[in-house]
């Protein structure tokens, strides 16, 4: 199989169990957050290493702070997992899953200048461009479909930049400790950290606007 082809497969598995346990929340989801929480813990204090104890307690941070945005926009949602909160969540993935994959499919066909060549050399401008339209348009659909505030719509573009400027976080932080990856859990994707380095600020951000009244 080719690295794409994992890559897809996986990529594909990972986006229908969040969909489901987005659906079904209560303690599947939380258990499911709290176990990818301490994962990420794990591969942030093996890359840091030595770096000292301020580093370990950032990752603490770092690792716990979404996990609790994630379940707190949970909490939104109705006994049957109908509701804002679902929606809510569901639009969270959406930004981050659509930055993702239109960076990726941008930067492919158009290359061009580079983002960022000394933390990541494969982002390209093009990339970043194509992965905020892609989040505003699938993210602004779903906002639509599913009644989302009115403010979800004007949100899309500057939290697809922010999802960028958090992957390009991670890859500063790999540069730094020397590795390619965070880990080997995810075949084609590397570790958890990898595939979650966009949903960490794009999640605390959201809860941290649903506590000020504006989501």
């Amino acid at each position: 199989m080719s690295e794409l082809a994992k890559r897809t497969l996986v990529g594909v598995g990972l986006i229908v169990a969040a969909l489901a346990l987005a659906f079904v929340g209560g303690w599947p989801f939380a258990l499911t957050v709290a176990l990818v929480a301490t994962v990420m813990y794990v591969e942030w204090t093996r890359m840091v290493g030595r770096w000292g104890l301020g580093w370990k307690l950032a990752g603490f941070v770092y690792c716990l702070l979404p996990a609790l945005s994630l379940l707190w926009i949970r909490e939104r949602a109705g006994p049957a997992g109908i509701g804002q909160g679902a929606d809510l969540l569901i639009w969270v993935f959406v930004i981050v899953w659509s930055t993702d994959i239109g960076a990726y499919a941008a930067g492919r066909a158009i290359g061009g200048p580079k983002l960022a060549p000394s933390i990541s050399p494969n982002k390209t401008i093009a990339g970043l461009v194509g992965g905020v339209a892609c989040a505003t348009l699938l993210g602004g659909a779903w906002a639509i479909a599913a009644q989302l505030p009115e403010a979800v719509l004007w949100l899309a573009a500057p939290f697809a930049a922010l999802a960028q400027a958090g992957d390009l976080f991670e890859s500063g932080l790999k540069r730094r400790a020397g590795v390619k990856d965070s880990g080997t859990w995810l075949p084609g994707h590397g570790g958890l950290l990898d595939r979650l380095d966009g949903l960490v600020p794009v999640a605390a951000l959201t809860a941290m606007l649903m506590v000020g009244g504006v989501l």
